[in-house]
């Protein structure tokens, strides 16, 4: 099978306040790809992701999931260095394998670590099968992300370049991540004092174009 044409049509399904959409939004913008925006509505109402229509084209139950040519991919990170081989201008990656690595720790990091503990399926297992209440929940949302935070913040110390970006100065797929969950922590009140060169790269990154054009709120489906 041949490799996506760029110029084709996407369709990405999405929800509004998805960190893990709001990630793939902004590679897409980067990479000016234009896209078809599917709203998955994942409110406790609706809770769309779970309808036999939704999980015949992602069987997790889980946004994003990006059609390509009637071709299924899931996953963000997947999804993004899928966007990162069909479409490698501006590229997302270093070219250095040591350095690859480096930013894929640091986009894993958020990813694999902070937003899985975070994400609305944990959230609502807290709430409505191990009986926890709104401030607990809130404290085990705030806690994950300081944890991860602080390593990252040791990390973004050592790699930035002039404190515009995480790694050097080139946008990579680590800054993709770090938008979002940024936005996700003010969102919960997260303390964010002691991030100095994390809230200085993701105040950077926000006055770019295509991170401020994938902002929760300018979204079709977006809810006040």
């Amino acid at each position: 099978m041949k490799d996506s044409d760029p110029n084709q049509h996407l369709r990405l399904y999405s929800f509004w306040r998805s960190s893990a959409a709001f990630r793939v939004r902004i590679a897409l913008n980067i990479k000016q790809l234009s896209y078809e925006s599917v709203p998955v509505n994942l409110s406790a109402a609706v809770l769309a992701q779970k309808s036999a229509s939704y999980r015949a084209i992602n069987p997790q139950g889980l946004v994003p999931a990006l059609v390509d040519q009637g071709r299924v991919l899931a996953e963000s990170l997947a999804i993004i260095e899928y966007l990162e081989e069909v479409q490698p201008e501006p590229k997302l990656l270093p070219s250095d394998s040591y350095a690859r690595a480096q930013v894929r720790w640091m986009a894993q990091l958020i990813a694999c670590d902070i937003h899985p503990l975070n994400n609305t399926r944990v959230l609502g297992y807290l709430r409505n099968k191990l009986n926890q209440d709104e401030t607990s929940i809130d404290d085990w949302y705030r806690h994950w992300i300081l944890e991860g935070f602080a390593a990252l913040e040791i990390l973004a110390n050592q790699w930035s370049g002039d404190g515009s970006r995480l790694f050097g100065n080139q946008l990579t797929i680590a800054d993709i991540c770090l938008v979002p969950q940024v936005y996700n922590a003010r969102r919960f009140k997260t303390p964010m004092h002691d991030f100095p060169v994390l809230n200085r790269i993701c105040s950077s990154l926000e006055t770019l174009p295509a991170f401020a054009a994938a902002r929760p709120e300018l979204q079709p489906d977006a809810v006040s």
